[in-house]
């Protein structure tokens, strides 16, 4: 589903491998909480979304999640210079230093994604889901590379 969706939205994208389940399961118990169903999809389909022109990926490796957001929750020096990362799961970037990231709720669950400003800490609503995201990071709605 991902990939066609995908690519048919752009020639431009390139795909990795899919992960496993057990691959997904490590993933949570190292984060402490689930993923989204829709990013459990996306991985099941691509472990990553690399965009060619730009060098960048759009969506992180699992591998890349688990190490990026546990780095930004536990980092001394970044509780001492940000709002905790604990209620954000980050899966890609912009480019420029910012990233995106599901709300992660109270109880584990996450919903909506959001952008992290690298710049002044700001946290700012982006898209309800993957799907619109993606749809809305090719129209330039969403300003990104």
């Amino acid at each position: 589903m991902w990939t066609r969706f995908l690519k048919d939205l752009t020639s431009e994208y390139e795909f990795s491998s899919p992960v496993s389940l057990g691959q997904l399961e490590s993933a949570e118990t190292t984060l402490g909480h689930a993923l989204p169903q829709q990013l459990k999809d996306f991985y099941l389909e691509s472990n990553g979304l690399y965009y060619r022109d730009s060098f960048l990926d759009v969506v992180w490796t699992l591998e890349k999640v688990g190490g990026e957001n546990l780095e930004f929750r536990q980092n001394p020096d970044f509780k001492s210079l940000y709002m905790s990362f604990d209620n954000l799961l980050f899966f890609g970037e912009l480019g420029n230093g910012d990233l995106f990231g599901f709300a992660v709720l109270g109880d584990g669950s996450t919903r909506h994604i959001y952008t992290w400003n690298h710049e002044d800490d700001s946290r700012q609503w982006v898209a309800e889901s993957l799907t619109t995201f993606f749809e809305w990071l090719e129209s330039g709605k969403i300003e990104a590379f």
